[in-house]
C-alpha cells in the first residue's frame, strides 16, 4: 500500500479501537504495528485464565519494577500484554468507568472536551449494554457488557454482609453513582471476552485501507526538524521504515509509550543524555506522573468446598470445562473478582475513595496466582486515587532494554491511611453473621495483625500491582504536561499519544474501559483536525 495517512503503534485497548474507526473512512489509510504477536490460544477468550497467561512471556512483557522502599524494597512484576490485542486482549475483562468526578477533575485541570458529560457518548457508543438499561447505556456498541452469567453463593453471603453492615446496594455502578456494592460488570459476549481486537480490530482487518504487522516491534519516532514523520521498526530480524502523511499515534501503553519517545530523544534532557540519547525535544513531563492500584488481599478460609479453588481442579475442573464447551457457562466464564465494592473511608470523602474485589478464591501472591488446594476466599482492597506517583524512564538506547519502572506505590501518606482503612472495612463486613456459615479464620494478615502499623506494614511487605498503570504522558497545559486536550504531543507536529498514559489522574476503578473510551475519543480527535484541513488526498 502507499504511504498510510496515519501510523498507529500499538493494538492495545486504545489502538485497537483507533485502528478500527479511522479506516471506517475507506479513504483514510492506516498502518497499524504492533511487536507482539498474534495468539489464538483458546484461553484469550476465557474470563478465568486470566492467571494463566500472566507470567507467560508469550503473552505478557513480564517488566519488573525497580526495588521500591516504599514497599519494604520489593520489585513487583508489571504484567502487559504482549500480543496482538495488548493487555485488552489478556485481562480479567471488569469493566469501570470510573466516576463523574474523576473526568469533571481532567477538564477542570485544564482539558477541555474531557468532563463527564463530555466522555459519557463515548462510553455509550461503545458498548452493548446486556441486561443494564437507562439512560446512561449504550445499545449498539463494539464491546458487550453485562453481568456475569451466573451468581455465586459465597459472592451473595458477602454482598448481602456488606449491605447488613450499612452499606448500600448498587447494582449499576457505571451509571454515574459509583457508591455501593454488586456483581461486576465484565465486557463478555455470553462467556467470552469482547474486547478492542474482537469488536474493533478483527472487522477493520478486512478493508484494504488498514495494514497491520505484528512482530513489529517500532524503535524509534523518525522526525523532520519538530515534524514526526514515521517510524523505524524491527520486523522478522530486519531493520525497516515506515512514513506517514499525516501523523504517527503512540498507543503502546503507560510503560512504553514513554520509553518510545525517549528512545526519540522527546523527555527529560538529562534522561536521554545519561540513556545516551540525543535531545531532540526536552519534554521534562515524559515519564512522570505514574500511577497505579496498590492493594492489599485479605484471604480467609472457607468451611465449605464451594470456591474456585475446588472447582478448578480435578475432576470437577472437567465438568466445569464440559458445561463451559456446551453452554458458555460455569467457572470458565467468571471473572476471578466477582462482587464489588465502592466505599468512602469517612464521612468527609465527598465521593467513594476505596474499592473492593471480592473473589470466592484464595492464591498466592505475584504476577501468576495459583489457587490454593483448600476453600478460600479474598478480599482486594486499594485507595481509587493515589496520589503516590512514580516514574518509568529509559536507562539505556537499546530500545530492547526494558525502562526502569518505579512505583513509589505508598508514598502518600494519605494512601497509606486509606488503605488502612479499606482493611478495616473489609475485616468489618467479612465478619457479618451473614458469613458465618462459610468463613472459618482468616488466613492473611491474620488475627494478631490489628494496629495501623502492622496492617501498613503487611500491606508494605506483601501488597501488590492492580494491573492499572496511567498517567506517565500525562494531558494537559502546564509544564510537565506531554500532551495537550486533543492528545498532540506539545512542541512536536504530526504526533500523538492515545492511550492510559495520557490519563492526568487515576479514575475510579479498573482502568480498562476508560482507555477504550480514550481511542474513541481520541479517533474523533484526529478526524476531526482532518475534517477541518481538507481531508485526505492521494
Amino acid at each position: 500500500m502507499r504511504d498510510p495517512h496515519y501510523i498507529i503503534v500499538g493494538s492495545g485497548a486504545a489502538g485497537g479501537v483507533l485502528a478500527g474507526r479511522l479506516t471506517e473512512d475507506p479513504k483514510v489509510r492506516v498502518l497499524l504495528l504492533e511487536s507482539g504477536r498474534e495468539r489464538r490460544s483458546p484461553l484469550l477468550a476465557i474470563p478465568a485464565a486470566e492467571t494463566l497467561l500472566m507470567g507467560d512471556p508469550r503473552y505478557d512483557w513480564c517488566f519488573t519494577a525497580e526495588p521500591d522502599a516504599t514497599i519494604a524494597g520489593r520489585a513487583v512484576g508489571i504484567p502487559r500484554g504482549r500480543l496482538l490485542g495488548g493487555s485488552n486482549a489478556m485481562n480479567g475483562m471488569i469493566f469501570v468507568r470510573g466516576q463523574r468526578a474523576d473526568y469533571d477533575g481532567w477538564a477542570a485541570q485544564g482539558n477541555p472536551g474531557w468532563s463527564w458529560n463530555d466522555v459519557l457518548p463515548y462510553f455509550r457508543r461503545m458498548e452493548t449494554a446486556v441486561g443494564l438499561t437507562g439512560d446512561t447505556r449504550g445499545t449498539r456498541g463494539p464491546i458487550r457488557v453485562g453481568l456475569p452469567q451466573e451468581r455465586d453463593v459465597l459472592c451473595d453471603a458477602f454482598l448481602e454482609a456488606a449491605v447488613k453492615s450499612g452499606h448500600p446496594e448498587n447494582p449499576d455502578y457505571n451509571s454515574g453513582d459509583q457508591e455501593g456494592f454488586g456483581y461486576y460488570q465484565v465486557n463478555h459476549d455470553r462467556g467470552r471476552r469482547s474486547a478492542a481486537l474482537g469488536g474493533y480490530l478483527k472487522p477493520a482487518r478486512r478493508r484494504p485501507n488498514l495494514t497491520v504487522l505484528t512482530g513489529a516491534h517500532v524503535t524509534r519516532l523518525t522526525l523532520d526538524g519538530t515534524r514526526c514523520v514515521g517510524v523505524a521498526y524491527r520486523h522478522r530480524g530486519r531493520d525497516r521504515t515506515a512514513s506517514c502523511t499525516r501523523e504517527v499515534i503512540v498507543s503502546a501503553g503507560t510503560v512504553q509509550s514513554p520509553q518510545l519517545l525517549e528512545l526519540s530523544g522527546i523527555g527529560q534532557a538529562d534522561v536521554l543524555r545519561a540513556a545516551g540519547v540525543s535531545v531532540t525535544h526536552h519534554l521534562p513531563g515524559v515519564g512522570e506522573n505514574y500511577r497505579d492500584h496498590f492493594a492489599a488481599r485479605l484471604r480467609w478460609r472457607v468451611t465449605r468446598p464451594i470456591t474456585f479453588n475446588e472447582r478448578s481442579r480435578g475432576p470437577r475442573l472437567a465438568r466445569e470445562t464440559a458445561r463451559y464447551l456446551r453452554h458458555r457457562r460455569g467457572l470458565l466464564s467468571l471473572p476471578i473478582a466477582l462482587g464489588h465494592g465502592f466505599v468512602r473511608t469517612a464521612e468527609a470523602e465527598p465521593t467513594p475513595d476505596v474499592q473492593f474485589h471480592f473473589a470466592p478464591a484464595s492464591y498466592g501472591e505475584g504476577a501468576t496466582r495459583r489457587l490454593d488446594t483448600k476453600p478460600g476466599m479474598t478480599v482486594g482492597v486499594y485507595p481509587l486515587r493515589p496520589e503516590s506517583a512514580g516514574s518509568i524512564h529509559i536507562t539505556s538506547a537499546d530500545p530492547l532494554t526494558p525502562p526502569a519502572i518505579r512505583p513509589r506505590y505508598l508514598e502518600s501518606q494519605d494512601d497509606a491511611r486509606r488503605l488502612i482503612a479499606g482493611m478495616r472495612i473489609a475485616r468489618s463486613i467479612v465478619a457479618n453473621p451473614a458469613l458465618d456459615p462459610y468463613r472459618a479464620h482468616e488466613l492473611v494478615p491474620g488475627p494478631d495483625v490489628r494496629s495501623d502499623d502492622e496492617l501498613l506494614d503487611y500491606a508494605r511487605r506483601h501488597g501488590d500491582t492492580s494491573y492499572h498503570p496511567v498517567g506517565t504522558c500525562r494531558m494537559g497545559a502546564d509544564p510537565m504536561a506531554v500532551v495537550d486536550h486533543r492528545l498532540r504531543v506539545h512542541g512536536v507536529a504530526g504526533l500523538r499519544v492515545v492511550d492510559a498514559s495520557v490519563m492526568p489522574s487515576m479514575v475510579s476503578g479498573n482502568t480498562n474501559a476508560a482507555a477504550m473510551m480514550i481511542g474513541e475519543r481520541g479517533a474523533d480527535l484526529v478526524l476531526a483536525d482532518l475534517r477541518e484541513t481538507g481531508g485526505v488526498h492521494g
